[in-house]
């Protein structure tokens, strides 16, 4: 009986073919993921498409969605958007002007209440309990054509609520 582990072919041919098939398939895989990577590269670092002065503003939806006197959380932009009892809007932020905590807002109560300290404030975002030293930050809002749009790239720091303040329809 022949021993298997004895018998070789005798050109070599054999074991050069295997090793060069597999250089040439570690080489390829290689290439293939050095050109994905490349590729990732340059996806990440290319502009985005779309005009610019639309970079930063969030769609909240068409005016009729919202009811007067109600409060809507917009968790992706940190913000509520706010519509008065009047028929305006404001975009208010979600951080305390005390120490930066989320306030949530107590419909029950209506009214955000910081849950750090106490701090309070009414639906237009003015400060009705300290020890909050101003009114929240708003983002601009502008209404085109019956659609609700906040600008979040821009916050506005403020002292109290103004009339000024209010986007309407």
């Amino acid at each position: 009986m022949v021993d298997r582990r004895d018998v070789r072919p005798e050109s070599g041919d054999l074991d050069t073919s295997r090793r060069s098939f597999l250089s040439r398939l570690w080489l390829g895989l290689g290439g293939l993921a050095l050109a994905e990577y490349l590729w990732l590269t340059v996806e990440f670092l290319r502009p985005r498409k779309g005009p610019r002065e639309e970079a930063g503003v969030l769609v909240a939806g068409p005016v009729d969605r919202f009811d007067p006197g109600s409060v809507t959380a917009f968790p992706a932009g940190r913000f509520y958007l706010t519509r008065l009892t009047d028929g305006g809007f404001l975009a208010v932020s979600r951080e305390c002007t005390h120490l930066g905590c989320t306030v949530p807002w107590m419909a029950d109560e209506s009214q955000f209440v910081c849950p750090c300290h106490s701090s309070a404030y009414d639906i237009r975002g003015d400060v009705i309990n300290p020890p909050a030293p101003r009114a929240l930050d708003l983002h601009p809002v502008r209404i085109e054509n019956g659609i609700v749009k906040v600008d979040t790239a821009r916050t506005v720091k403020r002292s109290h609520f103004e009339a000024s303040q209010v986007a309407r329809a």
